[in-house]
């Protein structure tokens, strides 16, 4: 069932990087590398895509975006907004950038604005786990800044230190998360286990201010090796960027790269786009701090 009349809406939902290294399923941060959704009054389109993948999307009610939407009003029991939706995408698709994530994203804080529905932001990083799979993407989609996806579904957030800058090496080739995950091992020795923690917890230590920035933590000895194994263009950018002295690691599943800085190091960007050659983008970013928010350029009647 639908509901006619609905009012303008619009928001803005950023990209995230999970694993941050050592940190598996639990760290990410979001990125400001924004998808940009807007609901109109239905025009005969469900969905009308631009940017990143507006071509491979689908423009039906298959879009996660409008299931996102629909999941929403389903979980709260209201009516389905009957709505036209207009993406704005600068996320690219299947590189380990949360581009999923922050369309199931997209659409639950859509509904919660079309709908009125007064819902916490951490049940909308529930919901979109449900949906997608990924609480940490989830939660740095909707909250912004650094996370830590918690043991029951409840997120923390940081804020990411200022004086520390992310860069995304951005490859042409595509990564399926789903064979990604299938190469992690399911058991690993006691000794990996405590050294993964020790990382772990320094990188969220450096990467939210709380201690000197040490970049020698953002590795990892569980799911980075099996992957980076099977992206050699991603494991090259990742070694040189360590032996040059960079914070680097995959970018989520890959095989993007992502890689921390130290401020506005032009030399280190010029570098990083030596190294990584042709057929990646090398995207200097700012640490999203807001999260899923209202687009203000969409104005909505009262």
């Amino acid at each position: 069932m639908t509901a006619t009349g609905v009012a303008r809406a619009g928001v803005r939902v950023p990209a995230s990087s999970a694993n941050l290294g050592p940190g598996f399923d639990v760290l990410a941060v979001a990125l400001d590398l924004p998808l940009t959704v807007r609901a109109e009054p239905y025009d005969g389109r469900r969905v009308v895509t631009t940017g990143e993948g507006a071509a491979d999307l689908p423009a039906d009610d298959a879009n996660l975006i409008w299931r996102a939407v629909q999941a929403f009003c389903a979980a709260y029991e209201t009516p389905v907004p009957d709505v036209t939706i207009r993406c704005d995408n600068e996320i690219p698709l299947e590189r380990g950038l949360g581009s999923s994530a922050a369309a199931a994203v997209a659409g639950i804080a859509l509904a919660r604005q079309l709908t009125g529905v007064a819902v916490a932001d951490q049940d909308l990083v529930d919901l979109a786990t449900r949906m997608e799979g990924h609480p940490d993407n989830a939660a740095a989609a909707v909250l912004g800044g650094l996370v830590v996806a918690g043991p029951t579904g409840r997120a923390r957030r940081f804020d990411p230190a200022r004086n520390l800058r992310p860069i995304a090496c951005i490859p042409r080739q595509r990564s399926s998360t789903t064979v990604a995950r299938g190469l992690v091992p399911r058991s690993v020795p006691l000794a990996t286990m405590v050294d993964t923690v020790r990382h772990t917890a320094l990188v969220l230590a450096g990467l939210s201010g709380m201690a000197a920035w040490d970049p020698t933590t953002m590795t990892d000895a569980v799911h980075e090796p099996p992957r980076l194994a099977e992206l050699p263009g991603s494991r090259r950018l990742v070694d040189a960027a360590r032996q040059a002295g960079h914070g680097a690691c995959l970018s989520g599943a890959g095989p993007s790269v992502l890689v921390v800085i130290s401020g506005d190091d032009h030399e280190t960007l010029e570098w990083l786009g030596t190294v990584a050659g042709d057929g990646w983008r090398v995207v200097p970013l700012r640490w999203d701090r807001a999260g899923a928010r209202l687009d203000n350029s969409v104005a909505t009647p009262s």
